[in-house]
């Protein structure tokens, strides 16, 4: 069974930062790509970032761009999401996904994904 758990949620200030770590198991981590979804209050989940395995191929939405950067360190299990100068607008569930493909395509946030984390919650204040 393929379980991800998100953590680093929380109040910000806007133009603060916040980094989002992602452990997932039952799996061997390394060779899957991993994504980071968000979700709020009645909008579409919106894809926010993707990173192929390894640490190969990385993808960002045009919204985060230049302002979070996804990495993972495969030894411990882990995904991160390390987000700058956040804003009002990024305040949202955060998701943590496990890909059932090895590397991030153009259109990785539209793929089947094998597990879902719970979420956590980021709330950016004004």
């Amino acid at each position: 069974q393929v379980q991800v758990v998100e953590s680093g949620g929380g109040l910000v200030q806007a133009g603060g930062s916040l980094t989002l770590s992602c452990t997932a198991s039952g799996l061997t981590f390394g060779n899957y790509a991993m994504s980071w979804f968000r979700q709020a209050p009645g909008k579409e989940r919106e894809g926010v970032s993707c990173i192929s395995q390894r640490g190969g191929a990385t993808y960002y939405a045009d919204s985060v761009k230049g302002r979070f950067t996804i990495s993972r360190d495969d030894a411990k299990n882990t995904l991160y999401l390390q987000m700058n100068s956040l804003k009002p607008e990024d305040t949202a569930m955060y998701y943590c996904a496990a890909a059932i493909s090895t590397y991030c395509s153009a259109s990785w946030s539209s793929r089947p994904y094998a597990a879902w984390g719970q979420g956590t919650q980021v709330t950016v204040s004004s």
